[in-house]
C-alpha cells in the first residue's frame, strides 16, 4: 500500500479507476448510460477540475502570495523556480477544463444560452432568474478563466523570470498578476454561491 500511495502518479491512477468503477455503477443502475448519465459525468469532471482550479487559487492567495516577503531571499529561488512553475501549471490547466466541463455541462442541459444572456433568453418568455444567477456566476468563472490565461499567466512567466525581463518588468509583472490573482479570489465566493445554490435551489 505504501508502494501506492508514496508515488503521486500511481495514487491518481488508482483513484481515478476507483472513480470510473462508480461511474459505471450509476450507469448500471437503472439509469442507464443515457443523456442524463453523461451529464453526471460531466458534472464530475466540471467539479473535479474546479476543485483543482480554486485550490490552487487559495493556495496562492492564502499561502504564497502572502508568506513570499518573509522568505529569506536564498530560499526563494525554491518556491519560483520549482513550486510556482509546477503550481501555475496545473492552475491554468484546471481552470480551462473546468470552463470546457461547465459549458458542456449547460449545454447537454439545453440552457447554455440562457445562462450566457443572464435568463434574458429563457424558456418563460421573460427573463428567468434561475438563468440570470447561474449565468452572472458562469460570467464571472469565464472573466476568472480569462485573467488566468491572459493576465495572471503572461505576468507570472515575466515575474518568475521564465521569459527574459528586467528587474522593473519583473516587479509589475508581479504586481499586475497578483492584483488580478485577487480579482479572481475576490469574484470565486459570488461565483460559487451561484453555481452550489442554483443546483440546491432550482435542480
Amino acid at each position: 500500500m505504501a508502494a501506492l500511495l508514496l508515488n503521486f502518479r500511481n495514487t491518481i491512477i488508482a483513484s481515478f479507476v476507483l472513480a470510473l468503477i462508480f461511474i459505471i455503477g450509476y450507469g448500471f443502475d437503472g439509469v442507464g448510460f443515457n443523456e442524463i448519465f453523461l451529464q453526471g459525468v460531466f458534472r464530475w469532471l466540471h467539479v473535479a477540475s474546479g476543485i483543482l482550479w480554486i485550490g490552487l487559487l487559495y493556495y496562492f492567495n492564502f499561502v504564497q502570495i502572502r508568506i513570499m516577503p518573509t522568505i529569506p531571499a536564498e530560499l526563494k529561488p525554491g518556491v519560483s523556480k520549482y513550486i510556482a512553475p509546477e503550481a501555475l501549471f496545473w492552475f491554468r490547466w484546471a481552470a480551462l477544463s473546468t470552463v470546457i466541463w461547465g459549458l458542456a455541462i449547460a449545454g447537454s442541459r439545453h440552457y447554455l444560452v440562457n445562462v450566457l444572456t443572464l435568463g434574458v433568453v429563457s424558456d418563460t418568455g421573460g427573463i428567468d432568474a434561475k438563468y440570470t444567477l447561474l449565468g452572472a456566476g458562469m460570467w464571472l468563472a469565464l472573466i476568472m478563466a480569462f485573467n488566468v490565461w491572459f493576465v495572471i499567466w503572461p505576468n507570472q512567466k515575466i515575474a518568475l523570470g521564465l521569459v527574459e525581463a528586467d528587474a522593473d518588468a519583473k516587479a509589475k509583472a508581479a504586481k499586475t498578476a497578483t492584483l488580478f490573482s485577487r480579482t479572481n479570489t475576490l469574484l470565486s465566493l459570488p461565483m460559487l454561491v451561484t453555481m452550489t445554490m442554483s443546483q440546491t435551489i432550482f435542480g
